[in-house]
């Protein structure tokens, strides 16, 4: 039997029953596994990011990378601005490892998905700001989940309009897709060397690709992990990402010829 392509999914670095503990929601392991791939949990400690060497060793053995959603965000320090009152929630652990793994997975070419905090982390790696508090800023809407049970949280809320040509629009043949939105932080800059690939009615950018990227390495605001296989944009993502990372298995697998 054909093993599955393995799939590193970074933690989240929270306390649990008093201890701290290495954490990843089930839906984001469920839906890789239903797409064909083997999820590996990766615990994040902030010393990770004074050892480049050693994330690029720990990479080097997977076949793809997903950065998840979370309820923390990004520090502002790591993009050089204040706290707002609204920004409540950190992990630096996460922050520290993230900053660091992105540049290494992508300088070995690994297939790199993000979703939501993940989404966040890209536009901060490649020198990008974030806005702390999407409701506040002037223009833009209240990208919040609704209050309510999970079914409405997870509904589709907005419109997004896919970039011609890009991407993202490659893996979906509608212009336009209506997706979920549970985030209070969106981005503010976008990252030298990333293109948006999608954007929210008020203009928000919702999905991003890294340009020079010759595989896939895409990132999304909304969360696509949710029931994808109902959902065909979510659908094409999973696949895609899917497919890059059994290419990515088959290349390195392949005996090597002198």
């Amino acid at each position: 039997m054909k093993s599955r392509p393995l799939v590193g999914v970074i933690a989240c670095h929270r306390e649990v029953e008093g201890h701290p503990a290495q954490m990843v929601t089930d839906k984001y392991l469920r839906a890789l596994w239903d797409y064909g791939l083997s999820p590996v949990i990766l615990p994040v400690w902030e010393e990770q990011e004074a050892d480049p060497e050693a994330a690029r060793a720990l990479l080097a053995r997977l076949d793809g990378l997903l950065l998840t959603g979370s309820y923390t965000n990004v520090e502002p320090r790591r993009y050089g601005a204040e706290r707002v009152p609204e920004n409540t929630r950190d992990d630096r652990h996460r922050d520290a490892a993230a900053l660091v793994w992105i540049p290494a997975a992508l300088d070995l070419g690994l297939p790199l998905f993000g979703i939501c905090r993940g989404f966040q982390e890209l536009n901060v790696a490649f020198g990008g700001t974030l806005h702390q508090a999407v409701q506040g800023v002037p223009g833009l809407q209240d990208h919040r989940e609704p209050p309510g049970e999970r079914e409405a949280q997870y509904a589709p809320a907005h419109e997004i309009t896919l970039v011609p040509g890009g991407r993202l629009a490659a893996l979906h043949p509608e212009p336009r897709a209506r997706v979920n939105s549970l985030h209070q932080q969106g981005i503010a800059e976008l990252g030298a060397g990333l293109a948006a690939e999608a954007h929210a009615p008020d203009g928000l950018i919702e999905a991003v690709s890294v340009a020079d990227a010759a595989g896939f390495a895409l990132a999304v605001q909304w969360h696509p992990e949710w029931r994808p296989r109902e959902h065909p944009l979510n659908d094409a993502l999973y696949r895609a990402f899917a497919e890059a990372c059994r290419v990515r298995q088959a290349a390195s697998r392949a005996p090597r010829v002198d």
